[in-house]
């Protein structure tokens, strides 16, 4: 024991356990995830390990073989509850990776959950009823917390970790408060857990009083599903306890790195779950500079807690929302003790005593109404671009030398630190042509230097539902984020179909755009619509013009006549950056396309970007031969209603190299050493 002893008091033995770590973990996310299932499968039994209603929707999360996550739309939600035994018939699909560049990839989120296949379920049949004592619990906790009326959706974020419940406006002010993390289930809230049950097992002795708060803990951590953040929480309490009734003498910032190790080595795709980054980058920190916490007065105490956790967790949280609030440094200050020893408190009394409904909804209500004042103070919110791996190393070998002498000229050089974050990639010394996934549309973002033109911005209406998919908050702002777009110099509109300028009105309201350019012809419904948010917003706007100069290169517009049609009047544009030829055909008819080639001398076109998203009516053999475009690239929704793109428009197209967004994703072509380089973002 004694040599044991000795040896965990050194801190190369964790460090090498991590290091073995990491590159198991790469090579692990590195290769296809194996599963037991494949898409011939449509049937599967298996437990309820959790589950959410919402709207038509029920989401369930079942162990069967391995974990599935299954999808069930209906108007008649079958009685379902934790631990049921089930059956269900539906198609096995793989999850989706992201298919605009930088955006959330929904298949890398299932695999953190250890989650391979989803089913997309016909028919849900509840075989058993839940028997299990500890299911029995939690159905027990979650029927008594829907009796709630008020401030249930809050009682069910903090007692089991999901946070779906909660409004998405409220969620988003949050996030933009840089306070999302406090309602999350962890560290904090097993500190306050853990000193309320020492108060009250006062009289017991030391190790019964560490035990009997471990038991409860890890039944908080079954209750919240196992939550990363809980996980680590939990498994830190119980170690620290043992590492001191042991008098093992290991560094505290080691068991950290053991717990990370331990849980990376049992699911490495843990590694693309947030709140694990979160949780232990900030633990570690915390406990790394506590030298530097401790003996301080409250206020000075939170302030250094508030200011440590940004820094060390600011590429986290720019590689994710691509933006970072500096106030929230000063934000968190006031609302970590107010959640800590408000909020949480009072959710969990009122599941105890439902009667404090009233008054917990009160604070609830404070709470959100406040934080959505705060979140239109801008003047510190920063939109940053996402950050290579290299320089997310190089951060955090300054910072953490930085914060070891913890001084206010050091507190400058971090502030420093973060400003070269927030201008990087302000200005491109390459030109950038990427061609959006849109779905069955069409947007198409040129980049040269500091400038930035944005051909269309989609528009995607739900056949079923006559609801349009909101594109902006969805793809377009969240890409122009990540790429350090700060606004659209020109918005360039090609014509005024819903499929091309549907997101124009959300664009101009919600992002920068200097000046808007319309294409010939008379302004319909929709161009009016948006010609009134122009007026309004004192946003410049054109129509029918022949060129653009953007910083000695020029965007020619290939006007020929007014036509009696939308599409045939689209706006034609051709430019030459850095002698490669780029050709945007909107939806320009074989009519327009003649007419083009009666009118300009243009051949060998390096990428065209197809008319009409490869329908018949556009892209004849004539033109196609005439311009003999090198890369074509057709921007289709997958499985499109309109059957696009045509087999005869692909056969014309067969001597270039075509690139579609519904199989390659989004495509991005840069010019770099006078050569073109190209890379897809595959689903």
């Amino acid at each position: 024991m004694k040599k044991l002893k000795g040896i965990l008091q050194h801190n190369y033995i964790f460090y090498i356990l991590l290091i073995f770590v990491i590159i198991n973990t790469i090579i692990c996310i590195n290769v296809n995830p194996k599963s037991i299932y494949n898409e011939n499968i449509n049937q599967v039994y298996g437990y309820v390990l959790d589950y959410k209603i919402k709207d038509d929707k029920l989401t369930i999360y079942i162990i069967s073989k391995e974990k599935l996550l299954i999808n069930y739309y209906s108007n008649d939600i079958k009685d379902i509850s934790y631990g049921d035994y089930i059956k269900v018939k539906g198609e096995f699909v793989i999850p989706n990776a992201n298919t605009n560049f930088n955006l959330f990839n929904y298949k890398k989120y299932l695999l953190s959950k250890k989650v391979k296949y989803m089913v997309n379920a016909d028919k849900i049949v509840v075989i058993n009823k839940n028997t299990n004592i500890y299911y029995k619990l939690k159905n027990i906790l979650i029927n008594r917390i829907n009796n709630i009326s008020k401030s249930n959706s809050y009682i069910k974020t903090f007692l089991f970790a999901d946070k779906n419940y909660i409004d998405d406006e409220s969620i988003k002010n949050y996030q933009k408060l840089g306070i999302s993390h406090l309602l999350a289930v962890s560290g904090m809230h097993v500190s306050l857990v853990s000193i309320i049950l020492l108060k009250l097992l006062s009289n017991l002795s030391e190790n019964k009083k560490y035990i009997i708060i471990s038991i409860v803990l890890f039944i908080y951590m079954f209750l919240t599903n196992y939550t990363i953040s809980m996980v680590r929480s939990c498994f830190q309490f119980v170690l620290f306890f043992i590492n001191k009734s042991l008098k093992l003498n290991i560094k505290n910032e080691n068991i950290v790195i053991f717990i990370l190790s331990v849980l990376l080595l049992f699911n490495p795709y843990y590694i693309y779950d947030i709140g694990f980054k979160f949780s232990f980058i900030i633990s570690f920190s915390l406990i790394r500079f506590n030298c530097y916490i401790m003996n301080e007065n409250i206020l000075i105490k939170l302030l250094k807690v508030s200011l440590i956790s940004f820094l060390v967790s600011l590429p986290i949280l720019i590689n994710n929302f691509y933006q970072i609030n500096i106030l929230s440094i000063i934000f968190n200050i006031f609302y970590v003790p107010f959640i800590s020893y408000i909020i949480f408190p009072l959710n969990l009394l009122t599941v105890l005593f439902p009667f404090l409904d009233g008054i917990n909804y009160f604070f609830i209500y404070l709470f959100e109404n406040i934080s959505k004042i705060l979140s239109q103070i801008n003047v510190l919110t920063f939109n940053v671009a996402k950050i290579p791996v290299a320089l997310i190393i190089i951060y955090y070998i300054v910072i953490y030398k930085l914060l070891i002498n913890f001084n206010i000229k050091n507190i400058l050089k971090c502030i420093l630190l973060i400003l070269l974050f927030i201008f990087y990639k302000s200005y491109l010394f390459i030109p950038i042509i990427t061609y959006i996934n849109v779905n069955q549309g069409d947007s198409s973002l040129i980049r040269i230097h500091n400038k930035n033109i944005l051909i269309d911005t989609g528009g995607v209406v739900s056949f079923n539902t006559e609801k349009s998919y909101n594109l902006t908050d969805n793809v377009l702002l969240p890409y122009f984020k990540s790429e350090g777009v700060k606004k659209i110099d020109y918005l360039i509109l090609t014509h005024g179909d819903y499929d091309h300028m549907g997101e124009a009105i959300n664009l101009v309201e919600n992002f920068k755009v200097e000046k808007v350019i319309f294409n010939c012809g008379p302004y319909n419904d929709l161009e009016q619509e948006l010609i009134k948010v122009l007026d309004k917003k004192k946003i410049k706007y054109y129509s029918c013009i022949k060129e653009l100069n953007i910083d000695n290169n020029k965007l020619y517009f290939l006007q020929t006549k007014e036509y009696d049609n939308e599409n045939n009047n689209s706006n034609v544009i051709f430019t030459e950056l850095n002698d490669y030829k780029f050709m945007f055909m909107g939806d320009a008819g074989i009519e327009k396309e003649k007419d083009i080639l009666d009118k300009y001398n243009i051949s060998d076109i390096d990428v065209l970007k197809v008319g009409h998203h490869g329908s018949k009516t556009s892209s004849s053999k004539e033109f196609i031969d005439d311009i003999n475009p090198k890369y074509s690239v057709i921007s289709v929704g997958k499985k499109n209603r309109y059957g696009h793109p045509n087999k005869e428009v692909l056969d014309v197209l067969s001597n270039s190299k075509i690139y579609r967004t519904d199989e390659d994703g989004s495509i991005m072509f840069k010019i770099k050493n006078n050569k073109l380089k190209i890379k897809t973002c595959e689903p």
